[in-house]
């Protein structure tokens, strides 16, 4: 037997809570001087912690560049904001809601 969601009841196959997240939810990237001239890109907005570990993982691993969370805000090193969006697109987040 399929998976059956305990919120909506039916399979989880087609009711998916993540995705809905992802569609209402307002991303914000900002660029932060770190010491000795560095530089690093913050992703905030997310609900869960679960959620931004999730995205702290995917963006370190195609950007291959250093990252942590904090607080549900994602710290990835460098100056990568234009990647950064692009990969949430990607990932499944709307344009619209992605302010950077």
């Amino acid at each position: 037997m399929k998976d059956i969601s305990s919120v909506s009841h039916l399979s989880n196959e087609i009711f998916d809570l993540n995705s809905i997240s992802k569609e209402s939810q307002q991303i914000k990237i900002t660029i932060e001087r770190k010491k000795f001239k560095k530089f690093a890109t913050l992703i905030s907005g997310f609900s869960k912690t679960s959620e931004a570990k999730d995205v702290e993982k995917y963006l370190k691993k195609k950007l291959a560049c250093g990252g942590t969370t904090k607080n549900n805000v994602v710290e990835i090193q460098g100056n990568q904001k234009d990647k950064v969006k692009l990969l949430l697109i990607e990932k499944g987040y709307q344009e619209e809601l992605i302010d950077a």
